[in-house]
């Protein structure tokens, strides 16, 4: 399998106060992008580091994709972070995988490679570990833990490959639709056999409130709760309801990986039950921390500038 990147350190530009003809571009692909963290929070730790790199978000179809990333390496683009919906889609425009993309067949980072082409890896689930660890999650019961992680798009295969390397004894995984669910399956068999797929059709099925009473850690991998311009109401949803709220164990954790509103309905159901409970903004952080090193060189990045800015950024809108 290919080693995981190692790029060239890149040079700074002391001094520079705005792009100009030698500034380098990096940005993040996606549909919608608009409403995107990643500008603020890269360009301020851009500014910090000293590199002429500008980031950008960058609206991108799916049937544009490919184009669009071919006329990114000709304009010798630096880097790019990938997000919905393209993480899967993007995998097979890579030159080269890295050993974690490849096994969970999705990229949220590409790296340019030295010999031309993309590297394709991924940073979220170095994000989705890093807060649970600063916390000191999940601790020394971690082989005999279960984890029921909720829905079972992209984001889910990332919090799975984390939960796998914490050691989690059970992770079941609850979807509403019976085709993805199934897929999500078939595509971690050979790395988490012992994944337990439960079916979620009604918003209190039994199997699912049974393994939410023996939770140790539920994660949030569904939209279900985000703010949304165009439906005023959507902040106030959660994806579990008050019945199955009620099963969480008290001692139990819940990581929300939506980080607006802070906190979701879910986390403050979960915080008023007396659970530990963890937002989407630091996985945020720390992948967009992840893939900054990757493309610079810099074994140090300006993480609490990355986060401040996020943090500015989301007070302000």
């Amino acid at each position: 399998m290919p080693a995981d990147p190692q790029p060239t350190v890149a040079t700074a530009a002391p001094g520079r106060t705005e792009p100009g003809g030698s500034t380098a571009l990096v940005g993040v692909l996606g549909d919608p992008v608009r409403h995107s963290l990643s500008p603020a929070m890269h360009n301020a730790a851009l500014a910090a580091l000293g590199l002429d790199w500008v980031y950008l978000a960058l609206p991108v179809a799916a049937a544009d994709l490919a184009t669009v990333v071919a006329a990114l390496e000709a304009l010798d683009c630096r880097g790019l972070n990938v997000t919905i919906p393209h993480k899967q889609a993007v995998a097979a425009l890579a030159a080269e995988l890295s050993p974690l993309a490849q096994r969970l067949g999705a990229v949220n980072t590409l790296v340019r490679r030295p010999g031309g082409g993309w590297l394709g890896t991924n940073t979220d689930v170095e994000g989705f570990l890093a807060p649970l660890r600063e916390g000191g999650w999940p601790g020394t019961r971690a082989p005999g833990q279960r984890a029921v992680v909720l829905g079972c798009g992209g984001s889910a295969l990332a919090v799975l490959a984390g939960l796998e390397q914490l050691g989690f004894g059970s992770i079941a995984v609850a979807g509403r639709n019976a085709t993805a669910l199934a897929a999500l399956q078939a595509g971690c068999r050979e790395w988490l056999p012992a994944l337990e797929p439960l079916a979620w059709t009604t918003a209190d099925d039994e199997q699912l409130l049974q393994a939410l009473a023996q939770a140790d850690l539920v994660v949030n991998c569904t939209p279900v709760g985000m703010a949304s311009t165009t439906d005023p109401l959507a902040a106030n949803r959660s994806p579990l309801s008050a019945a199955a709220l009620d099963r969480l164990p008290p001692e139990s954790g819940v990581y929300d990986l939506i980080y607006t509103p802070r906190p979701t309905a879910l986390l403050r159901g979960a915080a008023e039950r007396g659970c530990r409970t963890w937002d989407g903004l630091e996985m945020l952080v720390q992948q967009g921390a992840a893939a900054l090193r990757l493309w610079s060189g810099r074994d140090t990045v300006p993480v609490a500038a990355m986060r401040q800015a996020a943090l500015e950024r989301l007070q302000a809108s």
